[in-house]
């Protein structure tokens, strides 16, 4: 009975390391699936099929992910939030929004996971909502902080993201004008890298753009010219200053195209096969700068008012994500005054009547002024992109691009930049 006792207890005290075992590395197997699965999600593109837990834990992934760095704006408003935009948001608002994102992220994942659905996605989705929580989710203070702090523009990145997609998604899906495009479609990632980068870098852009505009273009300005400009009522003179702006951007647009040196930089804008509201986004850094200082700064000789400016960057913030959209809407003869998605899908073409046309961003009339425009009514462009698909994939090597020496003389002929 002693040996046999002996061996039980050996046995117990075997079975029960094994156990322990199991327990301790259980943590570990469900991090590794979690990164792992959440990885591959994020490396891969196609339309998500519902009924298995995916789509809502994607969407649950990403309210999770604007939930966390929100909450680390929270925490670091002087570095992480842009002065000029945190003073016309209401905090208390944003806490709401912030509330309301995390119950619908926390409440999807979590019964997600119960029901053993896509539990990668949505096991990364409840471990963010709960690490968001933990540091101290909607309710962390704000109180008095330092200005004039050098700082990324994370809360224009959260607040953008979240009212873009959801307003343009929403637009595709309803009025699309490719009905089989998946919301995930080819280089998403691509694009949402230069999506974020863009918003980040925002103090910086504007740093630079307000330093050349004011010490360049400073002695064009008059103030006679600039009191009777100001003085305009405000929907002519937003009329006015939008017209300005596009005069301005087509022959610095049309520059991009006719001047090989600058369509190396250009040509990362174009080099996107697939249109949709973030495609837009894919500009080389140079670019963005560049055509900012040059609008802005005509606009700022010219001397419109700030009300004036403002509105109109919202439409130009409008404009830039809803031309490339995939939205098709019938304009009737709207089409031959303003630019829409289906004018500007024609610039993005590959087709060879849409080759280095339709440059206006706001005014379709100014192309037909000029000899530029392609009638975008009765069909629409077979393909998208740089022809010969030369610029390559990748924030980083498309800001490298330019720098380096086209590998085939076909790509810097002057009629056949783009093919």
């Amino acid at each position: 009975m002693s040996d046999r006792g002996n061996s039980e207890r050996a046995a117990s005290k075997r079975n029960i390391k094994h156990m322990a075992g199991i327990v301790a590395q259980a943590p570990v197997k469900v991090a590794s699936e979690v990164v792992g699965k959440t990885t591959h999600l994020l490396q891969t593109d196609g339309e998500i099929l519902p009924g298995h837990g995916l789509a809502s834990g994607v969407l649950a992934l990403t309210l999770a992910i604007l939930c966390f760095l929100g909450v680390l704006a929270f925490h670091f408003p002087q570095y992480l939030t842009t002065p000029e935009l945190r003073a016309k948001y209401d905090v208390g608002v944003i806490r709401q929004i912030m509330l309301g994102a995390l119950l619908i992220a926390g409440g999807w994942s979590l019964a997600n996971v119960a029901r053993k659905l896509s539990r990668g996605v949505n096991g990364a989705a409840l471990l963010l909502v709960l690490a968001t929580v933990a540091l101290g989710g909607s309710r962390v203070p704000v109180g008095d902080f330092a200005d004039g702090t050098p700082y990324l523009g994370l809360d224009w990145l959260i607040l953008d993201l979240l009212g873009s997609s959801i307003i343009f998604i929403a637009l595709e899906k309803i009025f699309p004008l490719y009905k089989g495009q998946a919301i995930f479609r080819k280089a998403w990632q691509n694009d949402l890298v230069h999506f974020g980068v863009n918003h980040l870098l925002i103090g910086f852009m504007l740093l630079v753009v307000n330093y050349v505009i004011h010490n360049v273009f400073g002695w064009m300005a008059r103030d006679t010219l600039q009191d009777v400009v100001s003085g305009i009522w405000f929907v002519p003179q937003l009329l006015l200053c939008v017209f300005v702006a596009d005069f301005v951007e087509y022959w610095v647009h049309r520059a991009y195209h006719e001047v090989p040196y600058l369509w190396k930089f250009h040509a990362v804008h174009h080099s996107s096969e697939v249109m949709d509201w973030i495609a837009g986004s894919r500009l080389h850094m140079f670019e963005i700068i560049a055509t900012r200082v040059l609008i802005l700064g005509a606009l700022y000789v010219v001397g419109f008012s700030k009300p004036v400016l403002d509105a109109y960057i919202i439409v130009v913030g409008f404009q830039a994500v809803f031309n490339h959209a995939n939205v098709h809407i019938n304009w009737g003869p709207l089409r031959k005054v303003f630019v829409t998605p289906d004018f500007h899908h024609w610039h993005h073409s590959s087709d060879d009547e849409a080759i280095d046309k339709n440059y206006a961003a706001h005014f379709s009339f100014i192309d037909w002024m000029f000899g530029t425009a392609v009638d975008s009514e009765k069909r629409f462009p077979q393909k998208y992109g740089v022809v010969g698909d030369y610029v390559p994939n990748g924030f980083l090597k498309q800001q490298a691009f330019p720098f380096k020496p086209l590998v085939s003389a076909r790509q810097v002929d002057g009629d056949d930049r783009k093919r």
